[in-house]
């Protein structure tokens, strides 16, 4: 991915992540909660702590309490800010591909 993609990339998840806040505020479904609940991707508790942010419906080796939304918020912009790697970035974006603003280039290969 060129950097200007990688860039626009990166401005549109944090744009759709800032909404998702504002949803949630509102007491609204975040959209990025809405795409865990529909199977694009999973956030898990890492045994050592922390999060990680996997792709489809993975199950966990034991039952885990959801991740709350704030959590996921902070983590994301903590990732992008320290510039998330380009598969993490294309899977997050891809939680937001109703938005009008998603472009089909950057769907996962």
């Amino acid at each position: 991915m060129d950097v200007d993609t990688e860039t626009r990339l990166r401005e549109f998840v944090l744009d759709r992540l800032a909404e998702d806040e504002e949803r949630a505020e509102r007491e609204e479904l975040p959209l990025l909660d809405e795409a865990e609940r529909r199977g694009r991707l999973r956030f898990l508790r890492a045994d050592e702590g922390g999060v990680l942010l996997v792709p489809g419906a993975s199950e966990a080796q034991t039952e885990q309490v959801p991740v709350p939304f704030a959590e996921k918020a902070a983590l994301l912009r903590d990732e992008l800010a320290a510039g998330t790697d380009e598969e993490t970035l294309r899977l997050l974006a891809s939680a937001y591909d109703t938005h009008h603003g998603w472009q089909e280039e950057w769907r996962q290969a």
